[in-house]
């Protein structure tokens, strides 16, 4: 029987997080057990499901190839300072 995975999306601008598994002989009973399992007390406006013979894995050495380079993560802290500092210096 094929394993299915759920992604669900509550209701806002959150995006979709995995909500777990399930088994289903066919995409119908899959959509009918995730109804049922995880969605009939509003845990998400959306959903989606995904047999899992169809997602991709990679292998961790192709994800090395990026390991070395230093990316910028932006948090939005230093544009929030840069603000705060332009308040500041326009008020004073």
């Amino acid at each position: 029987m094929p394993t299915y995975e759920v992604f669900l999306k509550p209701d806002g601008k959150d995006g979709f997080f995995h909500a777990g598994s399930l088994d289903a002989p066919d995409d119908e009973m899959a959509a009918l057990y995730c109804r049922e399992t995880y969605i009939r007390r509003g845990e998400g406006v959306q959903a989606w499901l995904v047999a899992r013979q169809h997602i991709v894995t990679l292998d961790p050495k192709e994800l090395e190839v990026t390991a070395h380079r230093q990316h910028a993560s932006n948090d939005g802290s230093v544009v929030a300072q840069r603000r705060r500092a332009r308040r500041q210096a326009g008020t004073e």
